[in-house]
């Protein structure tokens, strides 16, 4: 049997050029698996569930390796525990040297677990980096000025009368928070703040 795998990192990613890919490949749509979200680690439902059906003998087809995962050690455990644990092959598209089925000698063997290694490197680093250049970007946009979250509410003219009557009872927290449009919590904040 020919699998084929897919993953996005979030829900509103589309995993259309995977699914077609592999169509084209020939993997029956029944037989495709497919997950939205993080290749931080492999506890995916479709990717558990798929696991569970390959075995001995069966083709496993992938777009590209970080589709997989992202972190090199488990990416390197987990293509063991499908190549040699389950004896299922597997073929990365992106990749043709990473297919299980050509080179079953040594060195044939040995060349699929090198380019593994480099690939399952790459895909963990590129992700390192990415944090880091995020990280970077946000410092960066931090001493600019700009402002993360929400935009501050501006606070209305009849913000002090309402917050007056609040506090002499006249007012619960939730009527005065509804008249100035604000949560509950948005009012004891700014009610704080004209205290100061």
């Amino acid at each position: 049997m020919t699998y084929g795998y897919a993953r996005v990192s979030s829900k509103d990613q589309n995993e259309d050029r995977q699914l077609l890919a592999l169509a084209q490949f020939g993997v029956p749509p029944k037989q495709i698996f497919v997950d939205k979200q993080s290749g931080k680690d492999f506890d995916r439902p479709a990717y558990q569930k798929m696991l569970r059906k390959l075995k001995e003998g069966d083709l496993l087809v992938m777009k590209s390796i970080d589709r997989l995962g992202r972190n090199y050690e488990e990416i390197l455990d987990e293509w063991k525990k499908i190549t040699r644990d389950k004896g299922v092959d597997v073929y990365i598209m992106d990749m043709p040297l990473l297919d299980t089925r050509r080179g079953k000698d040594l060195l044939g063997t040995f060349i699929s677990d090198l380019v593994l290694q480099l690939l399952s490197f790459v895909a963990e680093n590129e992700r390192e980096n990415i944090r880091r250049r995020q990280a970077e970007g946000i410092q960066a946009a931090k001493l600019r000025g700009v402002k993360f979250g929400r935009p501050e509410l501006p606070i209305p003219d009849e913000f002090e009368d309402i917050c007056s009557s609040w506090r002499e009872g006249k007012y619960t927290a939730q009527e005065a928070a509804r008249l100035l449009g604000f949560s509950v919590t948005t009012l004891y904040r700014k009610s704080k703040i004209l205290e100061k």
